[in-house]
């Protein structure tokens, strides 16, 4: 007796919920996927104890020529991979039809970023303590505004910019040393106007009576003793807001993102921004590249003789 596709995606559903423990929400969408794949099957005349990798590769084809864009279509084959993976384990098949299988290739997306303008805004927003601070009001304003001015200086991940220690601070100063991902260490320069938003900062810092020889650059309640990504990821959602700009716009990524950007903008070579950064591989840094494309169509626009005529 042959048993229908349908109680194999059950079998299957079932062992995703009773071994991995996962969610409704995940089982449901499962469900979904599956249902659209043995339904294709069934139309070919096959079932998934049958189906082929060609069987395979023409589901994915179909769901390119119903306008399935590559995220949608990877995760449909994700689905379907685990159902195969599930009966080649459980001896239902005897091979795996998506073993060699490459999924739909998806296109990285742009990172989102600031316009010089509005990180000025941004920045300018986060050292307004109000008409009458007082010194807990000047010492948040002024730890924002450090905070803005080394992310946009630096380049720094948020963990390695809330994680600053005290001597990141040193006068004499012309660069931090960073601890990256993976133990990878590198010397991000910076700018004066970053040492002088942590003058500021500190000077603010020791008017509020706080130690100023702590072992962290921004020192907080807590277990791990210093500001957490979180707090600052609020803080900047709030300013943001002040600066007249989307909070929904703004993360302490898209600092990292604008102060790379920037630099690739204004011609600075693509190896020495992968070093600042801390990638691994240049790959990752070429993402910024989309700054050169926009600015070449700009001088076309703007420089070609022929760049402002209308089309004939």
């Amino acid at each position: 007796m042959t048993v229908p596709d349908s109680r194999h995606v059950e079998a299957f559903l079932e062992m995703a919920s009773a071994e991995r423990g996962a969610a409704q929400n995940t089982l449901d969408a499962y469900r979904r996927d599956l249902d659209d794949y043995i339904g294709f099957l069934a139309a070919l005349g096959r079932g998934v104890t049958s189906a082929t990798a060609d069987d395979v590769r023409a589901y994915l084809a179909d769901l390119s020529d119903r306008g399935f864009k590559a995220s949608s279509a990877a995760r449909r084959l994700s689905a379907v991979r685990q159902l195969h993976k599930f009966l080649y384990g459980d001896g239902l098949r005897a091979d795996d039809p998506t073993a060699a299988l490459e999924g739909p290739r998806r296109g990285r997306p742009l990172p989102k970023i600031l316009s010089v303008d509005e990180m000025e805004r941004l920045i300018v927003a986060a050292g307004d303590a109000g008409p009458e601070p007082t010194p807990r009001a000047r010492l948040a304003a002024a730890r924002l505004a450090c905070l803005l001015e080394l992310a946009y200086a630096t380049g720094l991940r948020v963990s390695e910019l809330v994680g600053l220690p005290r001597s990141a601070a040193r006068p004499a100063a012309q660069a931090i040393a960073v601890k990256g991902k993976g133990g990878r260490e590198r010397l991000v320069p910076l700018t004066p106007l970053a040492k002088e938003a942590m003058t500021s900062y500190l000077a603010a810092l020791g008017d509020m009576g706080r130690d100023a020889r702590g072992p962290w650059l921004f020192p907080a309640p807590g277990e791990s003793g210093h500001l957490t990504r979180q707090v600052f990821a609020r803080e900047l959602k709030a300013v943001a807001a002040r600066a007249g700009l989307s909070p929904a716009k703004v993360s302490p990524h898209v600092l990292r993102h604008a102060f790379a950007s920037h630099l690739v903008q204004n011609g600075a070579d693509l190896r020495a921004v992968q070093q600042m950064l801390g990638h691994a591989d240049i790959a990752t840094t070429q993402i910024y590249t989309h700054v050169l494309d926009e600015r070449a169509r700009a001088m076309v626009r703007d420089l070609h003789p022929l760049g402002d005529a209308e089309t004939v």
